[in-house]
């Protein structure tokens, strides 16, 4: 009975405190695409991708429900930084959805403008606000419309101190009327309460210093892969702190407290020892997670797979690597001879093989629908000169005679010529460790990349037209590695389907050396038609700086290149989130996502055939 009192209380004081609308919340994966391109439309940076907003302490006043409750105590805000938009993962400050999801692209917009003004968070944002609304002014309704149901949440001015008055009077007139702000915000005893329409005063800022461990060259420090994943859609602020050195030990005994998990204390509590079965609980109780390093040796942590194996163990490596650049979005710049791509051959590829058994009959019905592509003689009628005469032109150009129409030049002959396709592809598929996820209780994804790559082949072998076939992952820019499938002057035989059926997921997806690569092969046919098709699973990463933007950004610039040298690229994709990303890289048409992978091996042949078809 006790404890059911306990949580009926906590229940009634909690709601009588809340100042949210939880029943007309809206979510940031609702509202994510719009919000980008609005944010991209109104000329923010395009290479920003948007992610969930840390929940940061309010130093605001709270009122006595709220005390007793143990609420409001963090508010997320809205805040960008170099790589990231960031918005809360949900907003309910207004009872009305439509509200709420107003407000999510009134901070896209805002957003825009930040980092262009100087003074403090109210002169900033009142700048920010009066250059949006004079650029666009179609935003002023939804603006005003949000301000003044906001007003009526803020707190009461007879119930504050004198200075929480001033100042909460000057947030109020900058609301209403962003140009009137002409100094900054007035001080008091307390901070503000917050301005949801406003971008953060504060954010947390990333820490920038490196630990040992974290620069271009050094070793990644993946962790156990029995380890427990812990799934949560709240980002924390991270700290580095100094691992315990292992030769001290700490008993505490304390009654008069108690410590909390958001407390860190340099334990001696060794990594042999059992991960804890709560870990998602204490997470949600941390606002800020603390990291460390045991400066112990990585490799000694690291999964086998991840591991560089000797090269007489390792997949042959045909001829020396070769020297690519790599573009630098801070610097602007095409760094030459960044990276290293090295050119490989599965070491158990010379062993042929045919089509697999379970492919054999969706091979054989793509060989005989494709073979509608294949270039055959046909006669073209209306003809200046020919091998012989066409009688049907000869009938009109007589009657023509006959009637006092004499045309001005007779077309009288037809002639028997070839119709070619003239055309080029290069299929570029990601062979990274994440094609080792299993897509469903009998395929890994590498699996289904293997049997599209079958069925590709095939259908392109029934067309004729010239394809070449290869596969790339990458750990660090010294060692991209590209495996050669296919060549174009090959043909489709049980070799390269040998070479097919040898492929295995490992290490990253350094994508834009790849494609650069790609890119010159391609270039080199004179197809007057050349396409770059490139299948993955994910975004561009690797364990360097390539990670992030930084890879996003270098992706782009080699597709840019791409097209600047005529070729047409195009991306085939199963990762549900691509649409954060991919219209940014390829743009919003020159990408398909597969949502279902086990159809892959289907659609690819069939997407080739759309592309190709003009």
């Amino acid at each position: 009975m006790e404890e059911w009192i306990g949580q009926l209380w906590h229940k009634v004081i909690t709601r009588a405190a809340r100042r949210e609308y939880p029943e007309a919340a809206v979510r940031l994966d609702e509202i994510r695409r719009p919000a980008a391109v609005l944010f991209r439309a109104l000329g923010g940076d395009g290479g920003l991708r948007i992610e969930v907003a840390n929940e940061t302490v309010s130093s605001a006043r709270r009122n006595l429900l709220s005390r007793i409750a143990g609420s409001n105590r963090q508010v997320a805000l809205a805040w960008r930084d170099n790589d990231t938009l960031r918005l809360p993962a949900s907003i309910a400050w207004y009872a009305e959805r439509d509200l709420n999801r107003q407000l999510y692209l009134w901070l896209a917009a805002l957003a825009t403008r930040d980092g262009r003004y100087t003074g403090d968070w109210l002169q900033q944002n009142t700048a920010a606000s009066v250059d949006l609304l004079n650029a666009h002014p179609g935003l002023a309704r939804r603006y005003h419309t949000l301000v003044e149901r906001h007003l009526q949440q803020r707190p009461d001015l007879q119930t504050l101190k004198a200075d929480e008055a001033a100042q909460e009077q000057m947030i109020r007139q900058a609301l209403l009327d962003p140009a009137s702000v002409s100094g900054p915000l007035v001080t008091a005893g307390v901070a503000a309460q917050p301005v949801p329409l406003w971008l953060h005063p504060e954010p947390p800022v990333q820490q920038q210093a490196q630990a040992v461990g974290d620069d271009d060259d050094a070793e990644d420090e993946d962790g156990d892969q029995h380890s427990q994943k812990v799934d949560t859609d709240k980002r924390r602020r991270g700290e580095r702190v100094e691992a315990p050195d292992g030769r001290d030990g700490l008993l505490a005994f304390r009654l008069e407290s108690l410590f909390t998990r958001a407390e860190y204390v340099a334990v001696d509590r060794t990594t042999e020892e059992n991960e804890d079965q709560d870990a998602q609980s204490a997470l949600e109780d941390m606002d800020v997670v603390s990291v460390a390093s045991d400066h112990k040796r990585v490799a000694a942590r690291l999964r086998f797979d991840l591991d560089l194996p000797p090269e007489d163990n390792d997949d042959l490596y045909l001829g020396d690597g070769l020297p690519l650049p790599e573009w630098d979005y801070r610097q602007q710049l095409l760094q030459p001879d960044h990276c290293c791509l090295q050119p490989m051959q599965a070491r158990d590829a010379a062993v042929p093989s045919g089509v697999p058994a379970h492919l054999q009959v969706k091979a054989r019905r793509l060989r005989r629908l494709f073979e509608a592509f294949k270039p055959r003689r046909h006669w073209l009628s209306g003809q200046a000169d020919g091998s012989e005469l066409d009688l049907n032109a000869l009938i009109d150009y007589s009657t023509d005679r006959l009637r006092g129409i004499r045309p001005a030049d007779a077309k009288l002959y037809r002639s028997f010529r070839n119709a070619e396709r003239d055309l080029s592809c290069l299929l570029l598929a990601d062979l990274s460790l994440s094609t080792d996820a299993y897509v469903n209780n009998e395929q890994r994804i590498i699996d289904v990349v293997r049997d599209s790559l079958f069925l590709f082949s095939e259908a392109l072998q029934a067309t004729g037209d010239r394809f070449s076939i290869y596969g790339f992952s990458s750990r660090r820019r010294n060692h991209v590695r590209f495996h050669t499938l296919k060549t174009f002057d090959e043909p489709c035989n049980d070799a390269v389907r040998g070479r097919i059926q040898a492929i295995r997921p490992g290490y990253y997806t350094r994508m834009g050396a790849a494609i650069r690569h790609a890119t010159a092969l391609l270039e080199k046919e004179i197809s007057n038609q050349k396409l770059l098709l490139i299948l993955t699973d994910g975004k561009p990463n690797d364990i360097d700086k390539y990670e992030g933007r930084y890879g996003i950004e270098d992706t782009r610039r080699a597709v840019q290149e791409a097209l600047e040298r005529g070729l047409r690229p195009f991306c085939v994709t199963i990762d549900e989130k691509a649409g954060d990303y991919l219209p940014y890289l390829f743009g919003s048409s020159s990408y398909v996502l597969v949502r279902n992978a086990g159809e892959l091996p289907a659609k690819l042949p069939l997407l080739y055939a759309r592309l190709t078809a003009a």
